[in-house]
């Protein structure tokens, strides 16, 4: 098998309840068999089961470290897209109440294809990338999405060296089919050509270049 992110080869790591993981050396992911994928039924019922009430305050202040950013990086006249919004987008919501101009995309909830062919000033996504089945294909759009100079905030948990992935609690949803180390995400800045890179815990920023011919 090989890596879905940068296609290299990669070596079995463990099994866990039946589910095979495989290690990539070249890019420091890990992987599940696809195999062991869910159907896209199974997968949009187990999103449902997730309680995303905008209006949850836990789960506001769980998303308010993207939030807090944004507002800091940009005003409300800049043009963001809020990337896997989920069954309760409320990254969006706090950031409309501040007059911010934000869409939302989402493939189950809020699957308008148009708004993937615009770009935008800032993109994110939280507790997304875990999910992606094809890594190299959805940091490819990622990176196509965003303005000269945009900004990527992403949302995810890290794996590193010092956890035991077998008792680790975040591969156990069985739509996290891909874990990131951080130098998976140096990895993706270098083959991506995003100018920046900024890692606070399970808060990763990416930048690309300015180019000021381009507006």
């Amino acid at each position: 098998m090989n890596c879905t992110l940068c296609g290299s080869e990669v070596e079995k790591l463990t099994v866990f309840r039946g589910n095979q993981y495989f290690g990539c050396g070249e890019c420091h992911s890990i992987i599940l068999d696809p195999k062991s994928y869910v159907s896209a039924i199974e997968e949009k019922k187990r999103y449902e089961e997730h309680n995303n009430d905008v209006e949850d305050k836990r789960y506001q202040k769980f998303v308010s470290p993207i939030v807090e950013k944004v507002l800091a990086d940009y005003k409300e006249d800049h043009k963001g897209l809020d990337f896997g919004a989920g069954t309760g987008p409320v990254i969006t919501k706090l950031l409309k109440e501040k007059g911010y101009n934000v869409a939302i995309y989402d493939p189950f909830f809020a699957n308008y294809p148009e708004r993937l062919k615009e770009q935008y000033d800032y993109v994110m996504s939280c507790e997304v990338i875990e999910h992606f089945h094809n890594p190299k294909k959805e940091f490819e759009l990622l990176k196509s999405l965003l303005k000269s100079g945009g900004t990527l905030y992403i949302k995810t948990e890290l794996y590193s060296d010092d956890i035991d992935f077998d008792s680790w609690y975040y591969k156990n949803d069985i739509t996290h089919v891909f874990f990131y180390h951080r130098k998976t995400l140096e990895w993706i800045k270098r083959t991506y050509e995003f100018s920046n890179l900024e890692i606070k815990k399970d808060i990763i920023i990416f930048k690309t270049f300015f180019n000021p011919l381009i507006r």
